[in-house]
């Protein structure tokens, strides 16, 4: 194996210098794109993904999404069949046929993604073409976009930025210069509730959602846009924002007290809101979640914890984590290591946390067992194999799935930590 270190250095006077980087290129265990879906098809109510794939695809996404077999979800996948593969059927033509019998079933369907899979990569099926002509076939009542979600080209929490970036070219444009803001990545609907009252308390607007959850209330993009990242997984999302115009707010990411403050603060700022005002508006709840916070600091104090790479969510974890809760960084493993992105949060780390980007498992999994952390973060397929081994673990798809940003969710998030070491404790009694 081999591996680059790169030092960063300190982004901001009083504040840590970035740690080191550990760059690693080798076998990987990560979910593929397709899992986005789950919470997706949620979020956006007009909207259907259709995947096209295999049986397995089709399992992934029904195991992962849990969906009881009376429920109708907003998504479905177009099985690629072996006459398909033979030659024997033109795929084009079936896909055609599968779309059209969808959309006759479900007319409230406004919003359709034909989702590429590993199967549909390898035979070169190209669904940039085929929503193309769908769409000239359903418009207006249907607008069918594709984007990617195979295993090849995508890891877990990037088939949403592969999702939101196709979204983005089908915005509203606007030649207004007044500012507005457009907060990106899907949230929970309360935590997203939640962000618009505290955006108009504190008088920063117009706002919306990136997704939005219906076709009709998604944001316009104008000379004035402004946009905050919720999530830092959506690299090619801010790209296509920013190629229309759109200007990005840096900011930390608003998981815990200390990321949701200085994420609401910077919108203040650019917006020019009185910082005694910002004080006032957001002083009771600081306060609340400070309180929540509290029960959970004599359970997570001083253990340590080792994330493996999985949803890019690594980052602002690890400093909500060491700074609100006082646990111990071993080392912090993330996909993707998005440097402006996450300039903010890299400087709030402490100096000495190991951090990696990418994967070479073998080597990760002994680092892990050296450091013998008080709690693994991992996916599924290293859970179960290292709960065997005497490690405690948390599965990271949990914090995807799970409303964790924002104040009045923080104590919903330290739980997520504290849950398995005050299991342990108990089944050891």
């Amino acid at each position: 194996m081999t591996h680059s270190l790169d030092i960063g250095h300190s982004r901001k006077a009083g504040k840590s210098a970035v740690p080191e980087i550990l760059r690693e290129r080798g076998q990987r265990e990560v979910f593929c794109g397709l899992t986005g879906i789950v919470w997706l098809h949620r979020k956006m109510q007009d909207a259907f993904f259709l995947v096209v794939g295999s049986r397995t695809c089709a399992h992934l996404i029904q195991s992962a999404a849990g969906v009881m077999i009376f429920a109708e979800p907003r998504f479905a996948t177009a099985i690629i069949e072996e006459r398909d593969l033979a030659g024997m059927a033109d795929v084009n033509d079936e896909l055609d046929k599968t779309v059209t019998r969808l959309l006759e079933r479900r007319p409230e369907i406004k919003l359709l993604f034909l989702v590429g899979s590993c199967p549909s990569e390898v035979i070169k099926l190209d669904l940039s073409r085929a929503a193309a002509r769908l769409s000239k076939l359903h418009s207006p009542a249907v607008r069918i976009l594709n984007y990617s979600g195979s295993g090849i080209e995508t890891t877990f929490t990037q088939g949403e930025d592969a999702c939101l970036s196709s979204l983005v070219a089908e915005l509203p444009r606007s030649e207004s210069a007044e500012k507005s803001l457009i907060v990106v990545g899907s949230l929970a609907d309360v935590v997203e509730d939640q962000f618009a009252r505290m955006f108009e308390a504190l008088g920063i607007g117009p706002v919306a959602f990136l997704p939005a959850r219906n076709l009709d209330a998604l944001p316009s993009l104008g000379p004035g846009s402004r946009y905050l990242l919720a999530q830092p997984f959506l690299g090619d999302t801010a790209r296509a924002l920013e190629a229309q115009g759109a200007r990005r707010i840096a900011a930390p990411f608003p998981l815990g007290v200390e990321g949701t403050t200085e994420w609401l603060r910077a919108a203040a700022v650019a917006w020019g809101v009185d910082p005694d005002h910002f004080e006032t508006v957001t002083e009771m709840p600081r306060a609340r979640g400070e309180r929540a916070l509290e029960r959970y600091r004599q359970t997570l104090n001083d253990k340590s914890v080792f994330f493996f790479p999985d949803s890019q969510l690594e980052v602002p974890l690890a400093r909500f984590l060491s700074r609100e809760l006082g646990m111990r960084l071993t080392e912090v493993g993330t996909p993707y290591l998005h440097a402006e992105h996450l300039a903010d949060e890299l400087s709030l780390l402490p100096a000495d946390v190991l951090l990696s980007e990418g994967q070479d498992v073998e080597c990760q999994l002994d680092r892990c067992r050296s450091f013998a952390p008080d709690i693994t973060v991992c996916g599924l397929g290293l859970a179960n194999p290292l709960e065997a081994e005497g490690l405690t673990t948390k599965w990271a798809i949990e914090l995807v799935f799970t409303p964790i940003h924002g104040y009045e969710q923080c104590a919903d998030l330290a739980e997520l930590f504290a849950r398995p070491l005050v299991r342990k404790t108990r089944l050891a009694v």
